[in-house]
Protein backbone atom coordinates (compact mmCIF):
# COMPACT_ATOMS: atom_id res chain seq x y z
CA UNK A 1 0.00 0.00 0.00
CA UNK A 2 1.54 3.36 -1.01
CA UNK A 3 2.05 6.12 1.55
CA UNK A 4 -0.21 9.16 1.28
CA UNK A 5 1.35 11.95 -0.78
CA UNK A 6 1.09 14.38 2.15
CA UNK A 7 3.10 11.97 4.34
CA UNK A 8 5.87 11.62 1.72
CA UNK A 9 6.01 15.37 1.18
CA UNK A 10 6.17 16.03 4.93
CA UNK A 11 8.93 13.44 5.31
CA UNK A 12 10.99 14.93 2.47
CA UNK A 13 10.71 18.41 3.93
CA UNK A 14 11.83 17.28 7.40
CA UNK A 15 14.68 14.96 6.45
CA UNK A 16 18.23 16.35 6.94
CA UNK A 17 19.19 15.09 3.47
CA UNK A 18 18.71 17.06 0.27
CA UNK A 19 16.45 15.26 -2.20
CA UNK A 20 16.14 16.60 -5.75
CA UNK A 21 14.84 15.70 -9.20
CA UNK A 22 16.59 17.06 -12.30
CA UNK A 23 15.10 17.09 -15.81
CA UNK A 24 17.88 16.48 -18.34
CA UNK A 25 16.04 17.85 -21.38
CA UNK A 26 15.25 21.23 -19.84
CA UNK A 27 18.40 21.21 -17.65
CA UNK A 28 16.34 22.32 -14.69
CA UNK A 29 15.70 21.08 -11.16
CA UNK A 30 12.00 20.21 -11.00
CA UNK A 31 11.92 19.38 -7.30
CA UNK A 32 14.10 20.04 -4.27
CA UNK A 33 13.25 19.83 -0.58
CA UNK A 34 13.90 22.43 2.09
CA UNK A 35 17.06 20.68 3.32
CA UNK A 36 18.76 22.43 0.38
CA UNK A 37 18.50 25.69 2.29
CA UNK A 38 19.96 24.22 5.48
CA UNK A 39 22.69 22.13 3.86
CA UNK A 40 23.83 24.31 0.99
CA UNK A 41 22.62 27.74 2.12
CA UNK A 42 20.52 28.23 -0.99
CA UNK A 43 16.92 29.15 -1.70
CA UNK A 44 14.62 26.35 -2.83
CA UNK A 45 12.56 28.61 -5.09
CA UNK A 46 15.74 29.90 -6.79
CA UNK A 47 17.67 26.65 -7.11
CA UNK A 48 17.95 26.79 -10.91
CA UNK A 49 19.32 30.33 -10.78
CA UNK A 50 21.84 29.18 -8.15
CA UNK A 51 23.04 26.07 -10.00
CA UNK A 52 25.98 27.79 -11.71
CA UNK A 53 27.27 29.20 -8.41
CA UNK A 54 26.82 25.81 -6.74
CA UNK A 55 28.84 24.06 -9.48
CA UNK A 56 31.53 26.74 -9.20
CA UNK A 57 31.97 25.78 -5.55
CA UNK A 58 33.16 22.27 -6.45
CA UNK A 59 36.76 22.02 -5.31
CA UNK A 60 39.20 22.24 -8.27
CA UNK A 61 40.69 18.87 -7.28
CA UNK A 62 37.24 17.27 -7.59
CA UNK A 63 35.97 18.94 -10.77
CA UNK A 64 37.00 16.20 -13.20
CA UNK A 65 35.74 13.56 -10.78
CA UNK A 66 32.38 15.36 -10.53
CA UNK A 67 32.10 15.71 -14.31
CA UNK A 68 32.89 12.01 -14.80
CA UNK A 69 30.24 11.00 -12.26
CA UNK A 70 27.71 13.31 -13.92
CA UNK A 71 28.39 11.77 -17.32
CA UNK A 72 28.06 8.19 -16.04
CA UNK A 73 24.95 9.14 -14.07
CA UNK A 74 23.13 10.33 -17.22
CA UNK A 75 24.27 7.22 -19.09
CA UNK A 76 22.87 4.94 -16.38
CA UNK A 77 26.34 3.65 -15.45
CA UNK A 78 26.59 5.23 -12.00
CA UNK A 79 24.98 3.14 -9.30
CA UNK A 80 27.08 3.76 -6.19
CA UNK A 81 27.24 6.87 -3.99
CA UNK A 82 30.12 9.25 -4.66
CA UNK A 83 31.74 12.05 -2.67
CA UNK A 84 32.38 15.67 -3.57
CA UNK A 85 34.47 18.33 -1.91
CA UNK A 86 32.94 21.84 -1.93
CA UNK A 87 34.28 25.24 -0.97
CA UNK A 88 31.76 27.04 1.23
CA UNK A 89 31.00 30.73 1.13
CA UNK A 90 33.17 31.38 4.19
CA UNK A 91 36.13 29.52 2.68
CA UNK A 92 35.86 26.34 4.76
CA UNK A 93 35.58 22.82 3.33
CA UNK A 94 32.34 20.88 2.97
CA UNK A 95 32.12 17.21 2.01
CA UNK A 96 29.00 15.74 0.44
CA UNK A 97 27.95 12.16 -0.28
CA UNK A 98 25.58 11.91 -3.26
CA UNK A 99 23.44 8.84 -3.90
CA UNK A 100 22.30 8.84 -7.56
CA UNK A 101 19.08 7.57 -9.08
CA UNK A 102 17.94 7.45 -12.71
CA UNK A 103 14.24 7.68 -13.66
CA UNK A 104 14.37 5.77 -16.95
CA UNK A 105 10.58 5.64 -17.39
CA UNK A 106 10.02 9.28 -16.53
CA UNK A 107 7.71 11.42 -18.63
CA UNK A 108 8.25 13.38 -20.71
CA UNK A 109 11.98 12.57 -20.71
CA UNK A 110 15.04 11.49 -18.75
CA UNK A 111 15.09 12.60 -15.13
CA UNK A 112 17.76 12.18 -12.46
CA UNK A 113 17.08 11.91 -8.76
CA UNK A 114 19.60 12.27 -5.97
CA UNK A 115 20.03 12.20 -2.21
CA UNK A 116 22.71 14.52 -0.81
CA UNK A 117 24.19 14.10 2.67
CA UNK A 118 26.70 16.34 4.47
CA UNK A 119 29.57 14.11 5.65
CA UNK A 120 32.00 16.88 6.61
CA UNK A 121 32.22 15.87 10.27
CA UNK A 122 32.88 12.25 9.32
CA UNK A 123 35.52 13.18 6.73
CA UNK A 124 37.36 15.47 9.15
CA UNK A 125 37.35 12.75 11.81
CA UNK A 126 38.63 10.22 9.26
CA UNK A 127 41.34 12.62 8.12
CA UNK A 128 42.62 13.02 11.67
CA UNK A 129 42.40 9.26 12.27
CA UNK A 130 44.30 8.52 9.05
CA UNK A 131 46.92 11.13 9.88
CA UNK A 132 47.34 9.64 13.34
CA UNK A 133 47.51 6.10 11.94
CA UNK A 134 50.10 7.11 9.35
CA UNK A 135 52.16 8.89 12.00
CA UNK A 136 51.86 5.87 14.31
CA UNK A 137 53.07 3.45 11.65
CA UNK A 138 55.98 5.68 10.66
CA UNK A 139 56.91 6.29 14.29
CA UNK A 140 56.97 2.54 14.93
CA UNK A 141 59.30 2.02 11.99
CA UNK A 142 61.58 4.84 13.15
CA UNK A 143 61.60 3.60 16.74
CA UNK A 144 62.29 0.09 15.50
CA UNK A 145 65.45 1.37 13.85
CA UNK A 146 66.36 3.93 16.50
CA UNK A 147 65.87 1.61 19.50
CA UNK A 148 66.72 -1.78 18.07
CA UNK A 149 69.86 -0.55 16.31
CA UNK A 150 71.83 0.42 19.45
CA UNK A 151 70.63 -2.69 21.29
CA UNK A 152 71.79 -4.90 18.42
CA UNK A 153 75.14 -3.13 18.53
CA UNK A 154 75.39 -3.75 22.30
CA UNK A 155 74.61 -7.40 21.65
CA UNK A 156 77.50 -7.61 19.19
CA UNK A 157 79.79 -5.83 21.65
CA UNK A 158 78.79 -8.24 24.43
CA UNK A 159 79.77 -11.17 22.19
CA UNK A 160 83.22 -9.62 21.79
CA UNK A 161 83.55 -8.80 25.50
CA UNK A 162 82.49 -12.35 26.43
CA UNK A 163 85.21 -13.78 24.22
CA UNK A 164 87.84 -11.33 25.51
CA UNK A 165 86.93 -12.03 29.15
CA UNK A 166 87.05 -15.83 28.81
CA UNK A 167 90.73 -16.13 29.88
CA UNK A 168 89.90 -14.37 33.18
CA UNK A 169 87.73 -17.33 34.20
CA UNK A 170 85.56 -15.04 36.30
CA UNK A 171 82.22 -16.83 36.63
CA UNK A 172 80.37 -13.77 37.94
CA UNK A 173 81.66 -11.55 35.12
CA UNK A 174 80.86 -14.23 32.52
CA UNK A 175 77.32 -14.55 33.89
CA UNK A 176 76.79 -10.76 33.77
CA UNK A 177 78.01 -10.56 30.17
CA UNK A 178 75.78 -13.45 29.15
CA UNK A 179 72.80 -11.81 30.84
CA UNK A 180 73.52 -8.55 28.97
CA UNK A 181 73.80 -10.41 25.66
CA UNK A 182 70.51 -12.29 26.15
CA UNK A 183 68.72 -9.16 27.35
CA UNK A 184 69.81 -7.20 24.26
CA UNK A 185 68.82 -10.04 21.94
CA UNK A 186 65.38 -10.46 23.51
CA UNK A 187 64.75 -6.71 23.49
CA UNK A 188 65.64 -6.41 19.80
CA UNK A 189 63.37 -9.36 18.97
CA UNK A 190 60.54 -7.87 21.02
CA UNK A 191 60.73 -4.56 19.16
CA UNK A 192 60.76 -6.20 15.73
CA UNK A 193 58.00 -8.64 16.68
CA UNK A 194 55.78 -5.73 17.66
CA UNK A 195 56.37 -3.82 14.42
CA UNK A 196 55.97 -6.97 12.30
CA UNK A 197 52.71 -7.80 14.10
CA UNK A 198 51.31 -4.34 13.34
CA UNK A 199 52.18 -4.74 9.66
CA UNK A 200 50.76 -8.27 9.35
CA UNK A 201 47.55 -7.29 11.18
CA UNK A 202 46.87 -4.54 8.68
CA UNK A 203 47.37 -6.80 5.67
CA UNK A 204 44.82 -9.35 6.87
CA UNK A 205 42.02 -6.77 7.00
CA UNK A 206 39.69 -6.50 3.99
CA UNK A 207 40.66 -3.91 1.38
CA UNK A 208 38.73 -0.65 1.85
CA UNK A 209 39.17 1.64 -1.12
CA UNK A 210 38.51 5.36 -1.14
CA UNK A 211 39.46 8.29 -3.35
CA UNK A 212 42.50 9.99 -1.81
CA UNK A 213 45.29 12.36 -2.81
CA UNK A 214 48.36 10.09 -2.92
CA UNK A 215 50.77 13.03 -2.83
CA UNK A 216 49.33 14.36 0.42
CA UNK A 217 49.51 10.93 2.10
CA UNK A 218 53.11 10.33 1.04
CA UNK A 219 54.11 13.82 2.15
CA UNK A 220 52.78 13.10 5.65
CA UNK A 221 54.91 9.96 5.90
CA UNK A 222 58.06 11.69 4.72
CA UNK A 223 57.59 14.62 7.10
CA UNK A 224 57.92 12.21 10.03
CA UNK A 225 61.18 10.81 8.67
CA UNK A 226 62.51 14.29 7.93
CA UNK A 227 61.74 15.37 11.50
CA UNK A 228 63.75 12.39 12.79
CA UNK A 229 66.64 12.82 10.33
CA UNK A 230 69.19 14.08 12.92
CA UNK A 231 68.60 11.04 15.16
CA UNK A 232 68.60 8.61 12.22
CA UNK A 233 71.73 10.16 10.66
CA UNK A 234 70.20 10.07 7.17
CA UNK A 235 68.97 12.60 4.63
CA UNK A 236 65.32 12.29 3.53
CA UNK A 237 64.07 13.86 0.29
CA UNK A 238 60.48 14.08 -0.96
CA UNK A 239 59.80 14.92 -4.61
CA UNK A 240 56.31 15.34 -6.08
CA UNK A 241 56.25 16.04 -9.81
CA UNK A 242 52.46 16.32 -9.81
CA UNK A 243 49.93 17.46 -7.20
CA UNK A 244 47.30 16.51 -6.38
CA UNK A 245 47.16 12.91 -7.61
CA UNK A 246 43.95 11.02 -6.81
CA UNK A 247 43.65 7.23 -6.65
CA UNK A 248 41.12 4.70 -5.34
CA UNK A 249 43.19 2.95 -2.67
CA UNK A 250 43.10 1.45 0.79
CA UNK A 251 45.29 4.18 2.17
CA UNK A 252 46.18 2.46 5.45
CA UNK A 253 47.47 -0.67 3.71
CA UNK A 254 49.24 1.13 0.89
CA UNK A 255 50.88 3.67 3.19
CA UNK A 256 52.12 0.84 5.41
CA UNK A 257 53.61 -0.84 2.34
CA UNK A 258 55.40 2.37 1.30
CA UNK A 259 56.48 2.89 4.92
CA UNK A 260 57.91 -0.62 4.96
CA UNK A 261 59.93 0.14 1.82
CA UNK A 262 61.30 3.27 3.52
CA UNK A 263 62.10 1.28 6.65
CA UNK A 264 63.92 -1.29 4.52
CA UNK A 265 66.01 1.47 2.92
CA UNK A 266 66.76 2.77 6.39
CA UNK A 267 68.17 -0.62 7.42
CA UNK A 268 70.61 -0.84 4.54
CA UNK A 269 71.71 2.78 4.13
CA UNK A 270 74.84 3.82 6.07
CA UNK A 271 74.88 6.97 8.20
CA UNK A 272 75.06 10.08 6.04
CA UNK A 273 73.20 8.38 3.17
CA UNK A 274 70.11 9.65 1.37
CA UNK A 275 66.64 8.13 1.00
CA UNK A 276 64.36 9.68 -1.61
CA UNK A 277 60.60 9.22 -1.98
CA UNK A 278 59.33 10.38 -5.37
CA UNK A 279 55.83 10.42 -6.91
CA UNK A 280 54.87 11.26 -10.48
CA UNK A 281 52.26 10.50 -13.15
CA UNK A 282 52.97 8.66 -16.41
CA UNK A 283 50.53 7.28 -19.00
CA UNK A 284 47.59 6.58 -16.69
CA UNK A 285 49.79 5.42 -13.82
CA UNK A 286 50.92 6.84 -10.51
CA UNK A 287 54.64 6.05 -10.13
CA UNK A 288 56.07 5.91 -6.61
CA UNK A 289 59.79 5.29 -6.15
CA UNK A 290 61.82 4.71 -3.01
CA UNK A 291 65.51 5.19 -3.75
CA UNK A 292 68.46 4.92 -1.38
CA UNK A 293 72.24 5.22 -1.47
CA UNK A 294 72.67 2.06 0.59
CA UNK A 295 74.69 -1.11 0.19
CA UNK A 296 72.41 -2.58 -2.46
CA UNK A 297 71.03 -6.09 -2.90
CA UNK A 298 73.39 -8.90 -3.90
CA UNK A 299 72.73 -10.21 -7.41
CA UNK A 300 72.58 -13.76 -6.08
CA UNK A 301 69.41 -13.12 -4.03
CA UNK A 302 67.54 -10.64 -6.21
CA UNK A 303 65.45 -13.22 -8.07
CA UNK A 304 63.67 -14.45 -4.93
CA UNK A 305 63.29 -11.14 -3.13
CA UNK A 306 59.47 -11.07 -3.22
CA UNK A 307 58.99 -14.71 -2.20
CA UNK A 308 57.58 -15.63 1.21
CA UNK A 309 60.32 -16.58 3.69
CA UNK A 310 62.81 -15.67 1.00
CA UNK A 311 66.46 -16.62 1.36
CA UNK A 312 67.20 -13.01 0.43
CA UNK A 313 66.46 -11.91 3.99
CA UNK A 314 69.48 -10.52 5.82
CA UNK A 315 70.11 -8.42 8.90
CA UNK A 316 70.34 -4.66 8.58
CA UNK A 317 73.55 -2.69 9.02
CA UNK A 318 72.84 -2.46 12.75
CA UNK A 319 71.79 -6.07 13.05
CA UNK A 320 68.05 -5.47 12.43
CA UNK A 321 66.29 -8.79 12.02
CA UNK A 322 64.31 -9.77 8.92
CA UNK A 323 61.45 -12.28 8.86
CA UNK A 324 61.58 -12.69 5.09
CA UNK A 325 57.88 -11.75 4.89
CA UNK A 326 58.08 -7.99 4.37
CA UNK A 327 58.67 -7.88 0.62
CA UNK A 328 56.08 -10.56 -0.18
CA UNK A 329 53.48 -8.66 1.84
CA UNK A 330 54.33 -5.39 0.10
CA UNK A 331 53.97 -7.11 -3.28
CA UNK A 332 50.58 -8.56 -2.23
CA UNK A 333 49.29 -5.14 -1.16
CA UNK A 334 50.42 -3.52 -4.42
CA UNK A 335 48.82 -6.28 -6.50
CA UNK A 336 45.56 -5.97 -4.53
CA UNK A 337 45.51 -2.42 -5.91
CA UNK A 338 46.00 -3.80 -9.48
CA UNK A 339 49.53 -2.43 -9.44
CA UNK A 340 53.01 -3.86 -9.73
CA UNK A 341 56.32 -3.45 -7.95
CA UNK A 342 59.86 -3.99 -9.20
CA UNK A 343 63.36 -2.84 -8.29
CA UNK A 344 66.83 -2.09 -9.57
CA UNK A 345 69.83 -2.57 -7.34
CA UNK A 346 73.58 -2.83 -7.55
CA UNK A 347 75.85 -3.65 -4.66
CA UNK A 348 77.53 -0.57 -3.26
CA UNK A 349 75.36 1.80 -5.29
CA UNK A 350 71.95 1.58 -3.62
CA UNK A 351 68.48 0.34 -4.52
CA UNK A 352 65.42 1.81 -6.24
CA UNK A 353 61.98 0.27 -5.67
CA UNK A 354 59.24 1.32 -8.08
CA UNK A 355 55.51 0.95 -7.46
CA UNK A 356 53.08 1.51 -10.33
CA UNK A 357 49.40 2.07 -9.54
CA UNK A 358 46.48 2.72 -11.93
CA UNK A 359 44.94 6.17 -11.83
CA UNK A 360 41.22 6.84 -11.58
CA UNK A 361 39.42 6.36 -14.88
CA UNK A 362 37.97 9.82 -15.38
CA UNK A 363 37.55 10.38 -19.12
CA UNK A 364 35.59 13.62 -19.10
CA UNK A 365 33.60 14.33 -22.25
CA UNK A 366 30.54 16.07 -20.81
CA UNK A 367 30.93 19.24 -18.71
CA UNK A 368 28.95 19.85 -15.57
CA UNK A 369 25.73 21.77 -15.86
Amino acid sequence: MPFPTTFVEHFLQQTPFVFFVYDVASQRVTYINSAYERLLNGHSDQVNEELADLIARVHPDDYEHAADCWQRWQAGRLHEAFELHLLTLDGSDQWLSITPYLFTDAEPGLQLGGLVQDITVTKVAMWHADKYNSKKNTTLEILSHDLAGPLAMLQQMSDYIQEAAAPLQNAELTSMIEHMRVLCRDSVNLIHDFVDHEFLDSVNVELKRERVDLVEKLRLIMEEYQASAPALHKHFVFEAKVAPLYLEIDQNKLMQAIGNLLSNSLKFTPDGGTITLRVEQQQGLAIVTVADTGIGIPQSVQAGLFEKFTHARRPGLRGERSTGLGMSIIKSIVELHQGRIYFHSQEGEGTVFTVELPLLDEQVNTPLG
